[in-house]
């Protein structure tokens, strides 16, 4: 919509009325969060869209913005382009002779003019100055205007003297805002949204009586730029300040002579501890840019381009509604229970693809996606790059069936370095990740090399009433190390959530499961050694409960406690305990 448009509108509180109603804050939003919307796996949820600010100033101002984003009506210049006046009507003649010969009569803009409908006097009174405004016009461009139509508008701004000018008063106040909103905007394509996390958690039991109450934080700053009101440019700011827990605990080693020992290792930050808001690009509040993407359709196809800190789940919808929340601040607490471990793999640059296939027995919303991410795009040297060092291949096929049952299945093959984690060490247990470096500082004495897995998932949700969700997921991923052996890793669970519990907006989750884990290792892991390791290992447990209580539209606050069964997953004895940790969580959204 230009300005001119714009300012015009201006006149009447009707017509202005009428444009907010076509260019209303809710189509803009729809623009920028059409790719959200489908990554639920669900038609009509969408739990990690902001809500709007009922501020006026704000909303105004998100109004004006949405200038230049949507195609605006055509004029009517034809009474008979108004499809609720027929040519028998008592007034169609009058009709006639104001659209088509001074064009102040245009009816709304779904080419209806309504005319059952009551009019107040403010509403004629902005006719009334729409025509004055197109004969003045007129006359002035020497055309011709008819003696009577004179005659009766100057009756009719005799009568409606005091509407007329209290709308000029009204006009000339609307026309300063509208030029200090020219002046003050942030931008006219560019909308920002925020996400401010504040954490007090703590581990409880007998795993290390050195771990202290933590304060932690993370803040994200997201600019979603539109340029065609279809598309959406991601540029995010994020810092935090979260460590995750450490854990103490003892290894077994299985050496050739048959004799069996134990390895302390100290200090450990354990995957399996970790929780959404520890995923920030540093732990002391460095703010960074943490993700770089644009999102367009083309066609009937739905692209997605990730310059920088591209993950699975930005492209390949998770089906797990209510526990996700692609790492923010209003899902599950845990990296675990927030969506299937095999979205965990990879990541980096690169894009995606997503070809809706519905219409067949899969349901109106299915849709195939592959997609392909590397870690080290950025890096020209030999063994990095885009295509010759650490990668992610995706493809998922997803379906909805009668509008309450999401399905998704996911193949992913990947090529990790020696020092690069599976899972990107967010979740599971440090051997399930495989990060040689990883391990070595923790006290392992290994030589992983590359690895090679290819990793099969099925994820599902199942929506039974309004206030009552089920999900579930499972994972399997074949490792192959490299010159070193092979093994198996495992990961499923499942959880029920109750949606709007005492209160709109509130969430009680309740999730189980394993955690990524070595099911069985054929492998040398200790080459000092000179045999494989050909054992199989305990699975870890983790158990969560918790509560998102919606305070405000805005603000949330959620608590809730994890307890992890073998979280190291190989263990003799010791400093071993099961772990339990309580958090009590603020979302800050605006």
């Amino acid at each position: 919509m230009s300005k001119l448009t714009w300012k015009s509108l201006l006149i009447s509180p009707a017509l202005l009325g009428i444009a907010l109603a076509v260019s209303s804050p809710a189509q803009a939003n729809e623009a920028l969060t059409t790719i959200e919307d489908s990554q639920t796996g669900f038609t009509t949820e969408n739990t990690n869209q902001v809500q709007p600010t009922s501020n006026p100033v704000v909303n105004q101002l998100e109004d004006y913005g949405a200038e230049g984003s949507l195609a605006t009506q055509d004029q009517v210049t034809s009474v008979n382009q108004l499809r609720d006046v027929e040519p028998t009507a008592w007034a169609f003649e009058a009709l006639r002779s104001l659209v088509e010969r001074y064009g102040c009569i245009v009816g709304y803009p779904d080419r209806t003019f309504r005319g059952n409908r009551a009019l107040s006097r403010w509403e004629f009174a902005a006719g009334l100055n729409a025509c004055m405004n197109t004969m003045e016009r007129l006359i002035q461009d020497g055309v011709s205007v008819a003696r009577e139509d004179i005659d009766k508008l100057k009756r009719l701004m005799e009568e409606f003297q005091a509407e007329l000018a209290a709308l000029g008063a009204r006009v000339d106040n609307l026309e300063s805002r509208v030029s200090f909103l020219e002046d003050h905007q942030f931008s006219t394509t560019t909308k920002l949204a925020g996400e401010v996390i504040f954490a007090v958690t703590d581990v409880f039991g007998d795993t290390d009586e050195s771990v202290q109450t933590a304060f932690q934080s993370r803040v994200r700053l997201s600019f979603n730029t539109s340029f065609t009101g279809k598309d959406r440019l991601v540029t995010r700011i994020a810092a935090g300040s979260g460590n995750p827990f450490e854990l103490d605990f003892e290894t077994v080693r299985f050496y050739p002579n048959g004799n069996i020992g134990t390895t302390p290792l100290d200090n450990v930050a354990s995957p399996t501890l970790k929780q959404t808001f520890n995923l920030a690009p540093s732990t002391d509040n460095d703010a960074l840019i943490d993700w770089l993407a644009y999102y367009t359709p083309v066609g009937p196809v739905s692209l997605y381009v990730s310059a920088w800190g591209g993950i699975p789940s930005d492209f390949l919808p998770t089906t797990n509604p209510f526990f996700e929340d692609y790492d923010g601040g209003n899902g599950a607490l845990s990296t675990f229970a927030s969506e299937n471990p095999i979205f965990r793999i990879g990541g980096g640059s690169g894009g995606g693809i997503s070809l809706p296939i519905g219409g067949g027995i899969l349901g109106p919303n299915a849709a195939i996606t592959v997609g392909y991410l590397a870690p080290f795009a950025n890096d020209p040297r030999e063994g990095a790059g885009l295509f010759n060092g650490d990668y992610a291949a995706y493809g998922q096929l997803n379906f909805n069936l009668f509008d309450k049952l999401a399905i998704g299945a996911t193949y992913v093959h990947g090529y990790h370095s020696a020092d690069s984690a599976i899972f990107t060490n967010t979740v599971g247990t440090e051997l399930a990740n495989f990060s040689e470096s990883f391990l070595t500082n923790s006290g392992w004495s290994v030589d992983f090399r590359q690895k090679v897995t290819n990793s099969y998932g099925l994820q599902g949700a199942l929506r039974l009433t309004d206030w009552l969700s089920v999900s579930a997921f499972g994972m399997y991923s074949d490792v192959t190390l490299l010159g070193r052996g092979n093994a198996e890793v495992w990961s499923y669970g499942g959880g029920v959530s109750f949606p709007d519990l005492f209160k709109s907006g509130n969430v009680l989750g309740i999730f189980a499961g394993v955690p990524p884990y070595v099911a069985g290792l054929n492998a040398n892991i200790n080459p000092a050694d000179g045999a494989a390791d050909q054992r199989r290992y305990n699975a870890p447990l983790h158990v969560e409960v918790f509560y998102k209580y919606q305070v405000t539209d805005n603000i949330s606050f959620t608590p809730g406690v994890i307890w992890i069964k073998n979280p190291s997953q190989a263990r003799l004895q010791g400093d071993n305990e099961d772990v339990f940790i309580g958090t009590l969580r603020g979302t800050f959204t605006f």
